[in-house]
């Protein structure tokens, strides 16, 4: 457009002067490590959010978590015996399903501060992001979640980490809008659907290594804090973004024209009127289905194979730190590879068969396995494979769905939305604790129902396999 001609009183802006190539690699790099170490943070909610959960409301006086610990190691015991006399008396019984309902209660809301803070997050920052630049969001993202996870491992009551893993978690949420503008921005020309698995490859590398560490050194009540230090890490990274990732020339020249013509910024209620208001809600069910049912199924398997390894002779304290390894890695290579399949396949057809197959194997395995057989970790990591297809299927697709103009805010809006609706469910486990007497294998099997309501919504998604990106 030129601005002079619609504006003969206004000087033309110079554009900005293009990115070198150490500049492009740079924000690569921080953009993929940023989002990696959010990976890291989700693995800490489920990975640390229980053991915390059991010494904190210990510290507070609402458990004996020594008590807690001995009757649910005598009851699974017990359990694996076939019940034998030595399990746990009526008492004691009910005594343990109350302590098990407390303990998930806080365990679903420690998911519940990250869904939420992710969520606050990515409107907070993706906004700061449009407004000073998306190389400063992005760097102020990132020293978020590392300076808040520093601060949550001194907190002394579940109050207290609850309150600050919001706050970090509002960082991991911000990544993700200011990280995938800037890249799509200054890598123009890169292959959308390689982009697209390459961004939902970083968290779940993320996911990887922190499984890793946690299967070397026990996560644990009485040793969960250095997880925080861990997530605190990234800070260095924060301060790097900071000082040396140049920012999008596009996002200066979009700045400098604006300035330059007075214009108003876009009226962001657009994606909540007719007629793009189906597309939106569209938009926001398929974001949350993989949510759900990805994120209810890992809730419930890794701290179901806390209490497997507790009962096992001998006990393996790391075989949830195994069981989120076993997800993790098949996840990196079904995220990287999503973008290509829904390429290949087509996009609807794409998330109906990946729905499918989700709620096949989430069923089998919750109805048929137990997490020390010896098959356990291949259901859950072809499980990992096809759950991590959404993750490269979400960032090809969402965009796709919304005209340029309000593209950004209405793939944003889908995705953390999504977010929400999953923290509302989460906020059910407690319930489900106390009506399927703390099994979680029963759990995993309500909430992975989901699945099917995505095979659903992909039979009224819009089909963009041939339109592509809309202008």
């Amino acid at each position: 457009m030129n601005i002079s001609a619609i504006h003969p009183s206004v000087t033309v802006p110079s554009p900005p002067p293009p990115l070198s190539t150490s500049g492009c690699y740079r924000i690569l790099v921080v953009a993929f490590l940023g989002w990696l170490c959010a990976g890291v943070h989700m693995s800490i909610t489920q990975l640390a959010g229980q053991a915390a959960a059991i010494d904190l409301l210990d510290r507070a006086g609402s458990l004996d978590a020594a008590r807690f610990q001995a009757l649910s190691k005598q009851f699974h015991a017990s359990d694996a015996a076939a019940r034998r006399p030595q399990g746990l008396s009526g008492t004691e019984r009910a005594e343990l399903v109350r302590s098990k309902a407390l303990v998930g209660r806080w365990f679903a809301w420690y998911q519940c501060a990250f869904l939420f803070g992710a969520a606050a997050g990515g409107l907070f920052f993706g906004r700061l992001g449009d407004r000073i630049g998306r190389s400063k969001g992005m760097a102020l993202s990132i020293l978020t979640y590392s300076a808040l996870a520093a601060a949550a491992s001194l907190a002394q009551s579940p109050v207290q980490l609850l309150g600050l893993w919001f706050l970090a978690c509002m960082g991991v949420g911000g990544v993700w809008p200011n990280g995938v503008a800037l890249v799509s921005e200054a890598w123009a020309n890169l292959s959308r659907p390689m982009a697209a698995g390459v961004i939902g490859t970083a968290a779940n590398i993320g996911l990887f290594l922190m499984a890793t560490l946690a299967a070397r050194i026990e996560i644990s009540p009485d040793a969960w804090r250095w997880v925080m230090w861990v997530g605190a890490a990234p800070l260095v990274l924060g301060v790097y973004a900071l000082a040396a990732v140049p920012e999008s020339p596009r996002w200066l020249a979009a700045r400098a024209e604006q300035a330059a013509t007075q214009d108003a910024p876009a009226r962001h209620g657009e994606i909540f009127r007719a007629p793009l208001l189906s597309i939106t809600l569209v938009g926001i069910l398929l974001a949350t289905v993989p949510m759900i049912g990805g994120g209810g199924c890992a809730n419930c398997m890794i701290p179901w194979a806390g209490e497997g390894g507790e009962a096992a002779r001998p006990p393996d304290p790391f075989l949830k730190a195994r069981v989120g390894q076993a997800r993790a890695v098949p996840g990196i290579v079904g995220s990287l590879l999503g973008g290509w399949i829904a390429s290949l396949v087509g996009r609807r057809r794409t998330y109906f068969l990946v729905s499918l197959a989700a709620l096949f194997l989430s069923q089998y395995t919750f109805w048929f396995s137990f997490p020390t057989d010896r098959g356990f970790l291949v259901w859950v990591g072809t499980l990992g494979f096809v759950s991590g297809i959404y993750f490269g299927w979400l960032p090809l697709f969402l965009p796709e769905l919304f005209p340029t103009h309000v593209r950004s805010t209405g793939a944003g809006v889908s995705f953390n939305f999504g977010r929400i609706v999953t923290a509302a469910t989460i906020f059910a486990t407690g319930a489900l604790m106390s009506l399927f007497g703390g099994d979680y294998a029963r759990i995993g099997r309500a909430t992975s129902l989901i699945f099917a309501a995505g095979m659903v919504a992909a039979c009224y998604a819009p089909d963009t396999s041939r339109d592509h990106l809309r202008a």
